[in-house]
């Protein structure tokens, strides 16, 4: 498990790791389709296959996280659309316990997230799960995603953080994978990001579906 005694600083994800994932599975793969099948006449079936296409065009890419784009992209007002389901953001069972742990043994706790500021904004006024933390991040100010280098260069530069004493944690792979290419000591990644579901088999990182197992924190 975690040496909490070689870790300093944890830079937390938001979406599926302090957040449970269903608001966002469920936006952009059922609402998303539905309104663009509404839109232009089509069946629900053939708008997924085209929207698909497009989320695969910028998969990782800044791009595929930003509101504005979409918006343009799509024609949608995608905020609009977004409050008509935030009742279902929620933030992870596990996590307040998690995070005032972390927060009584003095560790400097940093959301990284890319997630766009207005969508950051609208979760922040859901669940005030920014109460715990020391500063809340959006890549959209670097202008590139947390899956290239160039990222993690900035960061680092602008927080001063100690690679080999800060703990990642985040639910996506390829995210971790990034991380881990810059010299992040400490990994952790997210198996059950989304509760409604299965749980991931995830390999190559140390992996929890519940914050608890890894109190208590010293």
């Amino acid at each position: 498990m975690l040496n909490w005694s070689k870790i300093d600083t944890v830079l937390l994800d938001m979406d599926g790791t302090l957040l449970d994932l269903h608001f966002d599975n469920h936006f952009w793969l059922n609402v998303i389709p539905e309104q663009l099948a509404r839109k232009h006449k089509i069946s629900v079936a053939e708008a997924f296959a085209d929207i698909e296409k497009r989320y695969q065009a910028v998969e990782g890419k800044i791009q595929w996280y930003c509101l504005d784009y979409w918006q343009k992209e799509l024609e949608l007002p995608i905020m609009e659309l977004k409050r008509e389901i935030q009742h279902l953001i929620t933030i992870r069972d596990d996590v307040p316990e998690f995070l005032k742990a972390l927060k009584a043994a003095g560790k400097e706790l940093i959301l990284l997230t890319n997630a766009h500021p207005d969508s950051l904004s609208l979760k922040v006024e859901r669940t005030q799960f920014d109460q715990y933390l020391d500063k809340l991040i959006s890549t959209h100010e670097y202008g590139v995603s947390k899956e290239s280098q160039s990222l993690w260069q900035q960061v680092q530069a602008d927080l001063g953080f100690d690679k080999s004493r800060t703990l990642f944690v985040d639910d996506s792979l390829s995210v971790l994978a990034s991380a881990k290419q810059y010299g992040i000591e400490h990994l952790l990644a997210v198996a059950n990001p989304d509760s409604k579901q299965p749980v991931k088999d995830i390999t190559g990182y140390l992996s929890i579906t519940d914050y608890r197992t890894l109190l208590p924190i010293a």
